[in-house]
């Protein structure tokens, strides 16, 4: 196929598991619209981390019903990253 755009890319995937430790800037999640942006965590299609810290989910109901799973990292303090 003309331009290899006959498959689709591979890269759009979850990065991160829940309990990992993430430094500021890192990428938790490429090109899915299943999760969403929690504490600490910014972007639309690619969500990044704004601190350093530990993945968890959450997930919560919206007004019209539908369960939403968030991405959200607890800050890791100096002390306790020793």
């Amino acid at each position: 196929m003309t331009g290899g755009k006959a498959r689709p890319k591979k890269d759009k995937a979850l990065k991160v598991c829940g309990g990992k430790l993430v430094k500021t800037g890192e990428i938790l999640v490429r090109g899915l619209n299943t999760y969403k942006a929690g504490q600490n965590v910014k972007g639309k299609d690619t969500l990044f981390a704004l601190c350093p810290g530990e993945i968890y989910f959450s997930k919560k109901k919206t007004s019209h019903g539908k369960v939403r799973t968030f991405i959200n990292i607890a800050p890791v303090t100096e002390k306790s990253a020793k």
